[in-house]
């Protein structure tokens, strides 16, 4: 498109532990045009989620990381300006995670997988949602926590960053599956949101001297599924607490962030594991599986009914990538609430 300016964040150089400013680098080119086959869509939302920290290293990994002097990978929501796809064109809202940290976007809908492109009715819900619980988040969430933690009634539900993009959701699944859902949060006002969306118990593990004995007391009869986003003492603390049979759904490792490529050491529960038995199941969720129609279906209705609900932080323009990078990365800061988004435009 002539005379029109594509701003892009390029990661500059891999990050030591947390990211910093110096990291990216902003760069302004003009608007491709969109090849045979190929979208061009105008930014509307971007997504900032804590994997992304993983994409920052030149180490293997289950997708590809970001070369230096590429285009920051991320999710991202708009609308399709000019198309030479036959199945779309322009007005449709695209959604894809390999949009990237940019205003502008050329995408090929053809191709499968997370770099493909999905169409989202924006009558069905607020088009960001296709980056929080229509999404990504919800996806992990849903089949995290129904597949491979396989709720019975009853249960008790350990989350940790439950206030996160992905724990909000695991909890306010695991209560219509009927369960019992404990939350684990940094902070009260963190812990009030959950108690607000369904959890029946809240642990601040910054107000605790020992984690273990207050994961105890919220959880009296043992912990049946533990979905983990954290990994760190957290995990730990759960794992001294679970049920005969229980299993452990390993989601994330947030807490360890600012320590990315080294071993995290801990405690070694062998003795414990062979007395109770766990199923643990580390995942993690590409877009593009046969089950997102019914996941779609499901917390499409559950949101109508009122019975979901889903907290995001927004932040406005393509110059706040770098500081919402930050707070989500560490999940250490209050700005860390439920789904990070950029508002474009």
């Amino acid at each position: 498109m002539q005379n029109v300016m594509n701003r892009r964040w390029l990661l500059a150089g891999y990050p030591e532990g947390m990211p910093t400013p110096d990291n990216w680098i902003m760069d302004t080119q003009q608007v491709p045009d969109p090849g045979a086959g190929q979208i061009l869509i105008k930014a509307k939302w971007l997504s900032v989620h804590p994997y992304m920290r993983g994409r920052m290293s030149p180490a293997t990994n289950y997708a590809k990381g970001v070369a230096i002097g590429e285009v920051m990978q991320g999710g991202g929501v708009g609308e399709v300006v000019a198309s030479n796809h036959p199945a779309w064109k322009v007005g449709d809202i695209a959604e894809s995670m390999s949009f990237g940290w940019q205003e502008w976007s050329v995408l090929t809908p053809d191709i499968a997988g997370p770099a493909g492109v999905n169409r989202i009715d924006p009558g069905l819900a607020p088009i960001e949602s296709s980056l929080s619980w229509l999404g990504m988040p919800g996806l992990t969430a849903y089949f995290g926590l129904l597949e491979l933690g396989r709720p019975r009634p009853g249960d008790t539900v350990v989350v940790s960053s439950a206030s996160g993009a992905v724990g909000q959701l695991v909890g306010q699944i695991a209560k219509l599956a009927g369960c019992r859902a404990v939350a684990i949060a940094g902070n009260d006002d963190k812990l009030k949101w959950c108690r607000e969306i369904g959890f029946d118990a809240g642990v601040n593990y910054k107000k605790t001297a020992d984690i273990t004995a207050t994961v105890k007391e919220a959880c009296p009869r043992g912990v049946d599924i533990f979905f983990d986003n954290t990994a760190g003492p957290i995990h730990d603390a759960v794992m001294k607490n679970l049920s005969i049979g229980a299993r452990v759904v390993i989601c994330g490792r947030v807490a360890l962030a600012g320590q990315f490529g080294k071993p995290d050491v801990g405690e070694r529960f062998m003795g414990h594991l062979i007395v109770h038995v766990p199923v643990s199941t580390d995942f993690w969720y590409s877009t593009g599986g046969t089950g997102e129609a019914k996941h779609c279906n499901v917390s499409r209705v559950g949101n109508e009914r009122g019975k979901s609900v889903s907290k995001k932080t927004c932040l406005r323009g393509s110059n706040a990538c770098q500081k919402h990078s930050f707070g989500c990365c560490t999940a250490k800061t209050l700005e860390n609430f439920g789904k990070q988004l950029i508002k474009i435009g």
